[in-house]
């Protein structure tokens, strides 16, 4: 295997000529897919030394630009000055360990894309877009259409996830919801909601990519009869964690507590 460490975007667009090479960025997941012999890259290209990836800026209007190797741990440390900030805090705390969270990056999870991450659900939910590149140049994809399914996303070969945009939010509260066996899991079920007028509600755990219901109402029950209709349309997986039964029978609930909580943070 051969390790490459470009030091430029133009650079590591260069080494991913290659067709069997592999963006690493945190290395959560894709190492532990390597010691697994799941995936076994001819060429790993380290993302580690280009600073334009790099940097988490929270602008005047409450937006918020997140370079993708920007880690966990920095995300929970992001001060709550809107609702996007607030939502990507609270769910970047949930994430895993410590020890994970410093290394894990953003643009690693959402590049990897697994479906019961906490990220790619709260990204949803935030109406975010996420920025990428490649020698041909850059665009940007809405969140609800980079995830395509299990572990896959729009990324087409050669491109590289390099920054995360959090549209601004006023007058806007935001929740993360998760159930998981122990601290620190994948999730069960995740659920996070961002409130205005109406709830914008994203669900994770309970299919092979993030699913997202707008216009949702405030009240108790209409945040549970949204939740029943998620249920209906998800195809949950039955695992060691929980039964598909299992999550369909917990999600209204928890779209429930999480419209509660987004409503008693709003941003005013």
């Amino acid at each position: 295997m051969e390790f490459v460490a470009p030091a430029t975007l133009q650079e590591a667009f260069a080494a991913l000529g290659d067709p069997e090479a592999r963006c690493l960025a945190g290395g959560q997941s894709l190492v532990a897919m390597m010691n697994l012999g799941l995936v076994a890259p001819e060429r790993l290209v380290s993302l580690r030394r280009i600073a334009a990836l790099r940097g988490l800026t929270e602008r005047p209007d409450g937006s918020l630009r997140i370079g993708a190797m920007t880690t966990h741990a920095e995300l929970a440390a992001l001060e709550a000055g809107s609702a996007g900030a607030a939502l990507m805090g609270e769910t970047a705390k949930v994430i895993a360990y410590p020890a994970v969270r410093t290394s894990g990056t953003i643009g690693g999870s959402v590049a990897h894309a697994d479906p019961a991450a906490d990220l790619p659900v709260a990204l949803l939910a935030a109406d975010a877009t996420i920025e990428v590149a490649s020698a041909r140049g850059e665009r940007r994809i809405p969140a609800l259409d980079f995830f395509r399914g299990l572990f896959e996303t729009a990324l087409a070969p050669g491109e590289i996830v390099t920054a995360i945009h959090v549209p601004p939010s006023q007058n806007t509260g935001a929740a993360y919801e998760k159930l998981s066996l122990v601290a620190g899991d994948f999730a069960i079920v995740s659920v996070a909601a961002t409130v205005g007028r109406a709830a914008r509600v994203a669900v994770g755990g309970c299919g092979p990519k993030p699913m997202l219901l707008s216009g949702v109402g405030l009240t108790d029950a209409e945040a549970l009869d949204a939740g029943r209709s998620l249920a209906a349309k998800c195809d949950p997986p039955d695992d060691h964690r929980a039964s598909s039964a299992y999550r369909r029978k917990v999600l209204p609930e928890l779209v429930r507590r999480a419209v509660r909580a987004a409503l008693q943070r709003v941003h005013r």
